[in-house]
């Protein structure tokens, strides 16, 4: 039986460690969970979600695959319920603004010790420009097309002392211009072409700054 991983998530795996501990937050079905182990990349995976319905899913389907020796699930909001001894956080299919609350109710990830994994879905500059802002660094990032849409997975690592992203690099970090995939020009033109729908058709208070953030990226392209 085939597992039914998408690109996006076969992506994130990509990212991981041989060897990581894995902590999967926002598991859904399991099926990162799952490729990662009977891959042999990961050693052991905490699969946590807050419904327990998608819970249940996943550990149906771990047992289908027979991974279910070294995995352990938990319903969980975020990291809250989890063990702290895992290596990697992936967060994989949530909007910015979801992952931004994970990470401020876990002030205890903002360490070496630990990497993360994030695929946003939407809001990602807002992501971005939290993570630098709050000390976290992007390390890597990569653009892929999944079905008819483009997403990116970025590597994140605590360092709060690099230095912080301009308004111009909460759309395009030097991480994902330094490592470009073939997508990334398509990307960055779906992006500018977004901003600039947005600067035209948002209420004037949201229009302001969307036009100010749209002058900086474009001065800072020249």
């Amino acid at each position: 039986m085939k597992l039914p991983l998408s690109d996006r998530l076969a992506a994130c795996c990509r990212f991981v460690h041989p060897g990581d501990w894995v902590a999967d937050v926002g598991c859904d079905h399991g099926y990162l969970s799952i490729h990662l182990l009977q891959t042999g990349i990961a050693s052991h995976v905490y699969a946590a979600d807050v419904r327990q319905g998608p819970l249940s899913s996943a550990k149906r389907n771990a047992a289908s695959y027979g991974v279910t020796e070294h995995i352990d699930f938990f319903l969980s909001d975020g990291v809250q319920s989890l063990p702290r001894d895992f290596d990697t956080l992936v967060c994989a299919g949530m909007g910015a603004d979801t992952m931004e609350s994970i990470l401020a109710a876990a002030p205890w990830l903002q360490s070496s010790r630990y990497r993360m994994i994030l695929q946003c879905q939407s809001k990602t500059p807002s992501l971005r420009r939290y993570l630098s802002e709050t000390g976290w660094a992007i390390s890597r990032e990569t653009v892929l097309r999944d079905g008819r849409f483009l997403y990116t997975v970025m590597e994140v690592l605590w360092q709060p002392e690099a230095p912080k992203l301009t308004v111009g690099q909460w759309y395009f970090p030097p991480a994902l211009l330094e490592n470009p995939s073939p997508e990334a020009a398509e990307y960055c033109r779906w992006v500018l072409d977004g901003l600039r729908l947005a600067v035209q058709h948002r209420p004037d208070n949201e229009n302001r700054q969307a036009l100010k953030e749209l002058e900086a990226l474009e001065e800072e392209m020249k």
